[in-house]
């Protein structure tokens, strides 16, 4: 379950040089208390990218699971979900998810509808991320799954 980070394609990209895009409101910095390296939500956000990296290159993990955003008039296998913010869904599967851990000072970016959970990190007490979405993302663009079991990050 655990990869490396060339293992990402489309799902994240490696290692960012300038970052002249990012000063706008979109791009602020996030504190968070030790996380731990389990999790049982995974969210996902349908309209927008995210791009993450951790201040001081310290080591962190995201587990992600590809984009499962449907047309919900089209036959599925599952239960399509409705979010609030009107896009329909299938939820990801433990089996989905992939966990990469992130090393050095390196960005990731996940793509739209990209499933993920973390910054995840158990080392530290807290730790600060540069973060790059739009300013209110977390609030119209925020879906969560909830898994029946924690997925535990083993390194």
């Amino acid at each position: 379950m655990l990869g490396s980070i060339p293992a990402l394609g489309d799902i994240a990209r490696a290692r960012v040089s300038s970052c002249e895009q990012c000063r706008s409101r979109r791009f602020y910095l996030m504190e968070l208390k030790k996380t731990g390296l389990r999790f049982k939500r995974i969210t996902h956000h349908a309209r927008v990218t995210q791009c993450l990296g951790s201040v001081g290159a310290h080591p962190w993990y995201m587990a992600v699971s590809p984009p499962s955003i449907v047309d919900p008039s089209s036959q599925h296998e599952g239960a399509v979900r409705s979010n609030a913010g009107g896009h329909s869904y299938l939820p990801p599967s433990h089996a989905s998810v992939q966990v990469f851990k992130i090393d050095g000072p390196r960005f990731i970016k996940l793509n739209e509808g990209t499933w993920h959970a973390g910054p995840l990190f158990g080392d530290r007490d807290s730790m600060v991320f540069y973060n790059l979405e739009l300013s209110d993302t977390n609030v119209v663009d925020h879906t969560t799954h909830v898994f029946e079991d924690d997925v535990l990050i083993e390194d």
